[in-house]
């Protein structure tokens, strides 16, 4: 086997109140990104600050990250940063402002650098010259406190930049789970969902290894177990689900993704689709058509068989895990089709062949488990607007 990397940040600190740690970190000056407003009137980023002072850092906070996060605002957090001199920048919040921060990080540590550059996976060079970096996340699904990416978009070109580099890796990952009592149902089940994508899809990837197959099928396991009683109000659930997705996060940070991340990614902006629910619209039909790789028809029944399905056969468990799938969705108030959601049907025909062939092209299908060719990716499109099943 070709040589081979694991990354994943050094410390994780989890449970309730984990952002006590702040009171025990080691540096002088901390630069905090956050997005929404509800952290500061909740009380929130003025706990934080308050433990940094315990730990003798004086802080400066960041605000209103946007929900796809632009090269404008890396830019103003890159200003602020450069006369504020941090030699710790902390981000809280779901996967933008985390995204937000790790770019920002990048450029503020490597002024010259361009985001042409950062484009290129793994070019980016070293960090950790000016500042560490923690990363406390409040949803539960995203995983970007322990994930090698970040993705910024360009709004006056429309061009997204996906930055890939075990560099901005953050150092530090806080899971506190009394951050996510508060999350609405809807991301609840958007980013339960998007959680069991990543695991389900890392776990049949075709640069899987056994550290990310430990992490993939485990959080797997406590997603099926834990995400609709989470929806439904169960708090002990919820942390569950909070550790759960972090698990998914580390795995598919190492084996990459899959063809319903290509999807997702293709049409999320292009259709206003929440990313969670498209993938939770997508997963289906691409494990039937994965299933039809005999590595990956083999994987999925091992996960089918861990999460206890039935069935006398590969095919039957994986139509069983298919089944399980859509179950979950429709316990979790979700749409099971682009049509069900609402997207017009002449809409949703005038941009599928784009779609089609700017899915093929995404990263994440250079390490889905099978092949495809644009018809296919079409095909894939049109069977989950109407919630078809596909047949090859």
């Amino acid at each position: 086997i070709d040589m081979q990397r694991f990354t994943i940040p050094r410390d994780l600190y989890f449970g309730d109140n984990a952002i006590e740690y702040l009171a025990t970190v080691k540096g002088t000056k901390a630069f905090i990104v956050y997005g929404s407003n509800r952290l500061k009137s909740d009380g929130v980023i003025g706990k934080m600050q308050d433990y940094l002072k315990q730990a003798g850092i004086e802080s400066t906070t960041f605000s209103g990250v946007e929900h796809d996060p632009s090269v404008t605002t890396v830019r103003e957090g890159v200003r602020q940063m450069n006369e504020f001199q941090p030699d710790l920048i902390i981000a809280i919040g779901g996967g933008s402002p985390i995204d937000a921060a790790k770019a920002m990080w990048i450029f503020y540590e490597h002024p010259d650098f361009t985001f042409e550059e950062a484009a290129k996976p793994f070019n980016l060079p070293e960090m950790r010259n000016k500042a560490h970096f923690i990363a406390i996340s409040t949803t539960s699904g995203t995983a970007t406190e322990v994930t090698s990416f970040s993705v910024i978009t360009d709004n006056e070109t429309g061009i997204k930049y996906p930055i890939a580099d075990y560099n901005i890796t953050p150092d530090v990952a806080i899971l506190d789970a009394t951050l996510v009592e508060k999350m609405p149902q809807k991301l609840v089940a958007n980013t339960g969902m998007d959680a069991l994508t990543h695991a389900l899809e890392a776990y049949v990837s075709t640069v899987a290894n056994p550290f990310t197959d430990a992490l993939a099928m485990r959080s797997i396991e406590m997603i099926v177990k834990n995400l609709v009683k989470s929806y439904n109000g169960d708090m002990e659930a919820r942390k569950q689900m909070h550790l759960a997705q972090n698990l998914a996060g580390m795995s598919f940070s190492n084996a990459i993704l899959g063809i319903a991340h290509s999807m997702a990614h293709k049409s999320g902006a292009i259709l206003d689709v929440p990313h969670g629910l498209a993938n939770a619209i997508y997963l289906p039909n691409t494990v039937l058509f994965n299933s039809k790789n005999a590595v990956a028809g083999s994987r999925y029944t091992e996960i089918a068989q861990r999460i206890g399905l039935n069935g006398n056969n590969e095919q039957e468990l994986v139509t069983a895990l298919v089944d399980q799938i859509k179950k979950m969705r429709s316990e979790l108030g979700m749409a099971g089709s682009l049509k069900e959601f609402g997207i017009d049907e002449e809409v949703f025909m005038s941009k599928v062949d784009n779609m089609a062939v700017t899915a093929v092209a995404d990263p994440c299908t250079s390490t889905n488990p099978r092949e495809i060719t644009s018809e296919e990716m079409k095909a894939l499109y049109i069977a989950a607007y109407n919630g078809e099943d596909i047949a090859f």
